[in-house]
């Protein structure tokens, strides 16, 4: 039976595995991966590699368990399925991690966007802890799972809370990320907003999708700024994307900016398709305390200069969440540590 420090340790030198992978091995993760998404490709998957290696530290890993009441052994595991989201790389793995640090059997429904890079995930696992073998189970359907962690979008979200409701459960619905801006933020920030918005292609809940702007805001300087993003749009089913929304905003007389890659345009809504950043306007703090609180429930993340904002990332930081950064502010591990 694995102890806590069993589990910590093999985690950690999973850690050790992907901040030492060789050049020619990542660009093999990258290519079987892209077999199955065409956004998943090499800039990206190691993007979410790198993160990944970024938590799997051990001092990271103690110091997130630390704040819990974690037995060293659980004589009776509950069987903890998931089903995974795949719209980023390996984003269903801090499900896994949750699960299996805390003792229990994971049992992984992985998404077929994304069948490659968790498995082969846990697959390093069990073979740097072959007592993780018991533990690890990846299944087509989720029938005999004690409970369940369903990711999907706030259709697929009905569904699972009706299929589900009868077993302890966590589902998600849609989020996304949003952006505070003053016009006082310096070239380098905006440039590192750019990063929150357009890694991943924009594809993630992390990722800013909407900026709330003071009026009379000028997106010339953030334009500059994200310059360097260009390259997004040489990605074919990204280019699609900007061509099809370019199209419909100009049939439709939409009044819009476009820098060759990104749109930006006013809306209320949140979620902007992908190369399409929108925008809504705030006259002071307090009217934008208010348009926030309003959409709370639906926001993943806020960035914001030197994160000042309440609960806010600094730019650039969107797509670097922590170990103890859960999706959906839910704390995953206390909801597995109950069961």
């Amino acid at each position: 039976m694995l102890t806590l420090e069993n589990r910590i340790s093999a985690f950690a030198q999973l850690g050790d595995y992907l901040r030492h992978l060789p050049l020619e091995e990542r660009q093999y993760l990258a290519r079987r991966a892209g077999q199955h998404n065409n956004f998943f490709d090499e800039p990206n998957v190691s993007a979410a590699l790198d993160g990944l290696a970024g938590m799997l530290q051990r001092d990271q890993l103690e110091a997130w368990l630390a704040q819990y009441d974690i037995p060293e052994t659980i004589a009776a595991p509950k069987k903890v399925g998931v089903v995974m989201a795949g719209n980023i790389p390996a984003v269903g793995f801090h499900d896994a991690l949750c699960i299996l640090i805390s003792g229990h059997i994971l049992q992984a429904k992985p998404s077929s966007d994304d069948p490659f890079l968790v498995p082969h995930l846990l697959e390093k696992l069990v073979e740097i802890e072959p007592g993780f073998q018991e533990y690890v189970q990846l299944v087509p359907m989720l029938k005999t799972a004690d409970a369940i962690i369903a990711t999907g979008s706030d259709n697929t979200a009905r569904y699972f809370e009706y299929y589900f409701a009868k077993r302890p459960h966590i589902i998600r619905k849609n989020r996304t990320s949003v952006a505070v801006l003053t016009g006082n933020e310096t070239r380098e920030e905006l440039t590192n907003l750019g990063d929150d918005m357009l890694r991943y292609y924009g594809l993630g809940c992390r990722n800013v999708s909407k900026a709330y702007v003071p009026e009379g805001y000028d997106f010339t300087p953030l334009f500059e700024a994200i310059e360097y993003k260009k390259e997004v749009v040489n990605h074919h089913k990204y280019q699609n994307n900007y061509d099809y929304n370019k199209s419909i905003y100009l049939v439709n007389g939409v009044p819009h900016l476009d820098n060759g890659f990104l749109m930006v345009t006013e809306s209320r809504q949140l979620v902007s398709p992908i190369s399409v950043l929108f925008y809504e306007t705030y006259q002071d703090a307090a009217d934008l305390r208010q348009k926030l609180a309003a959409v709370q429930e639906k926001l993943q993340c806020v960035v914001s200069k030197e994160g000042l904002w309440e609960n806010s990332f600094q730019f650039g930081q969107a797509q670097c969440p922590s170990v103890s950064d859960y999706a959906d502010g839910v704390d995953t591990l206390a909801f597995l540590l109950k069961l």
